[in-house]
């Protein structure tokens, strides 16, 4: 991200992303990733606007003692709560407060480059592509998520209307975000303007799973930037809103709660 992007929380939102989001979206995201990713012991990986460092945290152990492991992202709270959620590993992971476009990393130093749910948010994607490929090697390849479009995500679709007609037209469309650029093939062009050689394209289909979705709905909000417009309204207006919410997504839930579908797009694109 660079410091002119807005996607960017506050406050104690880093802790909410982690008890909310982390375990029910981002971290079976991250072993979904991963295991496109295929690392192998000793390899030199990247972590591309890592977050609280839900794919950070699982790195370690497939790379071993012998690899690197770097992880960067431009929110300096999100960084800091990242090294306080992550537990030491082999090898050490060195954490860089930086922006995708501006990278401190040497040209062709790491073998894989990562990126979990944020390629959508980066204002310059062909800038930030162009400089993932400068710093991987000869043989190295960038893996990323990013989710579809909303006609795949009836969970964020639903979170968007409510706001929409509860908060105003503007965090609505925050909402819509993280589905914004859901398009494979214009992904695929990027990466083959940004020097990648081979793309290839999988579409995964996840479940959100939680036991009880109104909290996981007011949890989310409170984690994203419009928790501060969310929190502004009475709290009859709120629970209108969560409300809301929940009967647009009552087909998705359960004797055991939530069960929402979610796609994503993986990207799997190689230098040769």
């Amino acid at each position: 991200m660079t410091t002119k992007e807005a996607w960017q929380l506050h406050d104690n939102a880093p802790e909410l992303y982690e008890r909310y989001l982390v375990p029910t979206l981002f971290t079976p995201w991250a072993h979904d990733l991963l295991a496109a990713a295929a690392l192998q012991p000793g390899e030199r990986v990247l972590d591309v606007a890592c977050g609280t460092g839900s794919v950070t945290r699982l790195i370690g152990p497939r790379i071993g003692p012998e690899g690197h492991l770097t992880a960067l992202d431009l929110n300096a709270e999100m960084l800091k709560a990242a090294q306080t959620y992550v537990k030491p590993t082999a090898p050490p992971i060195r954490w860089l407060h930086a922006d995708v476009v501006e990278m401190p990393v040497a040209d062709g130093d790491v073998d894989v480059v990562l990126c979990q749910q944020s390629f959508q948010f980066f204002p310059d994607k062909l800038g930030a592509l162009q400089e993932m490929r400068r710093v991987l090697a000869p043989a190295g390849r960038l893996v990323f998520n990013i989710s579809r479009g909303l006609p795949h995500n009836p969970y964020i679709r639903a979170l968007a209307d409510g706001l929409e007609r509860h908060v105003g037209v503007e965090a609505g469309e925050s909402m819509r975000a993280p589905c914004g650029c859901g398009d494979a093939e214009m992904l695929r062009s990027l990466c083959q303007q940004s020097g990648f050689r081979t793309v290839r394209i999988r579409i995964s289909n996840l479940t959100i799973r939680h036991s009880d979705p109104a909290e996981f709905i007011r949890g989310q909000l409170a984690a994203t930037p419009v928790a501060e417009q969310v929190a502004a309204l009475d709290a009859e207006r709120r629970d209108a809103l969560v409300d809301e919410i929940l009967t647009s997504l009552r087909c998705y839930i359960d004797d055991d709660g939530l069960a929402a579908p979610y796609e994503t797009h993986i990207v799997l694109a190689r230098v040769h």
